[in-house]
């Protein structure tokens, strides 16, 4: 695919670029790269100052820039094609699509799948080897489910949505429409639900539904459990990684980011555009407001504000989290001025 054939499908969010001072600089592009892995016949990007020494350096035939005069001047001296965008990595996931598509099959139901009475399916669903579809299931038109899911009794998947192998989707579980669940993954499974006793605990059965509103992602081997009454509710847009838990009767909120082996008791209730980082921690009943940010590890264990960024175990601001860490540096030296100052004490 030509340069200009690129910028043509990008439309009005390419429209700053180096065939307008150039027009005989047409490269072909075979794909997309890396900068620092980029040679020719390949675009790539640079994302702010940190990489903006990679435009002197990169094998890329094209670059997409940021609104930087200073790096287009030194892509055009090096015969460097470029786009320029106040957002480069965004501007690059659109143009990957133009190279890769991720594999569907076509729709057709394999001869090895088992598929209860009373199912319904939608028009265009592909359904693979060895799936097993119990009794009042509905599915959707445009569904793609591949081998080895499981889905339990009663449970809705919305159109469009896949289903990666081995995933598997419990009863009482009500997934919307354009959502991907990823393999291994287990939606609506029992919540840690147990009550203690006198001759151990008592299990207390999980009755609710879990309820995914539509365009959720989530990750491989990811958990997120029913309550016993209620719902445990997942709004849309919110991507979750792989090996991420979200305990029974969570409430989480729409476009919400939650990373790598993030853990939420049971209760949470998280607003709209919440980040998690990886591995944090979020106990029982808390409450995080709108916009919220924890870091990496962090362990929150009272309620968070909205737009607030909170670091650390217990999690505190994150302003005052760099100022403890600041400090925490310095205790070999303060202990042993504190030891030099008990001596001269001692001595008196």
């Amino acid at each position: 695919m030509k340069f200009s054939d690129i910028l043509a499908k990008l439309g009005d969010a390419a429209i700053c670029n180096s065939l307008n001072l150039n027009k005989d600089n047409d490269p072909e592009i075979a794909g997309m790269a890396a900068v620092d892995e980029a040679t020719s016949g390949t675009l790539s990007y640079i994302e702010g100052a940190k990489f903006a020494a990679m435009v002197g350096k990169t094998g890329a035939s094209a670059l997409i820039l940021p609104q930087d005069e200073a790096l287009q001047a030194q892509a055009q001296e090096r015969g460097i094609a470029w786009i320029a965008t106040p957002e480069p990595k965004l501007l690059f996931a659109r143009t990957l699509k133009f190279f890769y598509q991720p594999w569907r099959p076509t729709p057709e139901i394999h001869p090895t799948a088992v598929i209860y009475p009373n199912v319904k399916i939608g028009n265009d669903v592909y359904i693979g080897p060895h799936v097993v579809v119990h009794q009042g299931v509905e599915i959707g038109s445009g569904v793609c489910i591949h081998a080895n899911v499981v889905i339990y009794p009663d449970a809705k998947i919305g159109d469009r949505t896949t289903l990666h192998a081995n995933c598997t989707i419990h009863e009482r579980t009500l997934i919307g429409a354009d959502c991907e669940i990823h393999s291994g993954a287990v939606i609506g499974a029992e919540g840690f639900g147990f009550v203690p006793t006198a001759t151990g605990w008592l299990k207390v059965e999980q009755s609710g539904y879990t309820v995914l509103e539509d365009g959720v992602v989530v990750g491989c081997n990811s958990a997120i459990d029913r309550p016993a009454v209620g719902e445990t509710r997942v709004g849309r847009y919110t991507i979750i990684d792989n090996l991420v838990q979200i305990g029974h009767g969570c409430q989480i909120g729409a476009g919400c980011a939650l990373a790598g082996q993030s853990g939420i008791a049971g209760g949470v209730k998280i607003g709209n555009r919440v980040i998690l980082a990886g591995q944090s921690g979020i106990a029982n009943q808390v409450k995080i407001g709108d916009g919220a940010i924890a870091s990496a590890k962090a362990g929150i264990h009272s309620d968070v504000a909205p737009g607030e960024i909170v670091s650390g175990t217990p999690a505190i601001p994150h302003k005052q989290f760099i100022k403890v860490s600041t400090i925490l540096t310095r205790l070999p030296d303060m202990y042993q001025s504190l030891k030099q100052l008990q001596r001269q004490i001692n001595q008196k």
